[in-house]
């Protein structure tokens, strides 16, 4: 059995312990960190997300708004909301939940949010920031909150050898450059790798984030891994499972993350811990001006 199981659980207790203090901090100075979520349509996906955000930034004294939009609404409508929450001095946070339905442009419309709001990291400026290691914007939530994770259970990144398996812009490339920035050695693979699973062996700090249920099995782990599992799933049995065999990691990891109870409600805790920064960084600004 590994000998840590690393639940998000106790990263999101700390997490929302310290957000919460840093938002009383900013209220008395008169700043309330607030976070506005734009949901277009009923979604079933996004309305839990939308629910599990919500509960997370009350939980970190962070203020959350919902704008809600038919499914037909007009492009330059969505544009518009956009626009004027951008211009909100009260709103420091935006997430817009997608995909959008097919007839919005959704590069068009992450392009209309400013990166000091962009607090999932959509936008291109973002991501700029990121791979130029600038604070402009924010990381994508989800990378972020692995890097996180293996802070709090003390896992050293520096010298490290990682294998991501994965190459999105959610996840895979923007989780590959924040390991780099800590000075963990970084190669990313994907489906088409050859030799994938003699890649994975070799991983000190394994991170799979490839969208196919219990795909990386015995022959991808070796002994002593740290496995973060940002994969959600779901079996023939119709129970929800991460893209690793947790029955095999479990057995050979040094630290191994759960499907459900893992890396998942981090990525909201990490949302709200965005909106704070973001909300710093304004009145930072402010008493500066």
């Amino acid at each position: 059995m590994a000998e840590t199981i690393m639940k998000g659980k106790p990263v999101i207790d700390k997490l929302n312990e310290h957000l919460k203090s840093r938002a009383e901090a900013l209220r008395a100075r008169g700043a309330a960190p607030a976070l506005a979520i734009v949901r277009v349509g009923d979604n079933g996906d996004d309305m839990a997300y939308e629910r599990n955000a919500a509960k997370c930034c009350e939980a970190a004294g962070v203020e959350v708004r919902l704008m809600h939009y038919g499914e037909d609404v007009p492009q330059a409508e969505l544009i518009g909301c956009v626009r004027k929450l951008n211009e909100d001095s009260s709103v420091h946070g935006v997430l817009i939940l997608r995909p959008l339905p097919p007839h919005i442009d959704d590069r068009a419309v992450c392009r209309a949010l400013v990166p000091e709001k962009d607090v999932d990291g959509i936008t291109e400026y973002s991501m700029a920031g990121l791979y130029s290691c600038k604070k402009v914007g924010f990381a994508p939530c989800t990378a972020e909150a692995c890097v996180d994770m293996l802070d709090h259970y003390g896992v050293e990144i520096a010298g490290k050898r990682a294998v991501v398996v994965g190459r999105s812009f959610v996840v895979g490339k923007p989780v590959a450059m924040m390991l780099l920035e800590r000075n963990a050695t970084v190669t990313v693979c994907h489906t088409k790798t050859k030799n994938l699973a003699a890649l994975c062996r070799e991983a000190e700090i394994l991170v799979v984030a490839i969208g196919h249920g219990k795909m990386i099995g015995r022959e991808y782990l070796s002994p002593g891994q740290v496995i973060v599992d940002i994969g959600i799933n779901f079996d023939e049995e119709g129970k929800m499972c991460g893209d690793v065999d947790y029955e095999a990691a479990s057995e050979t990891a040094l630290a191994v993350t759960p499907v459900p109870g893992g890396i998942g409600k981090v990525t909201t805790a990490v949302l709200a811990k965005h909106v704070v920064e973001a909300c710093s960084r304004l009145a930072e600004r402010a008493t500066k001006s």
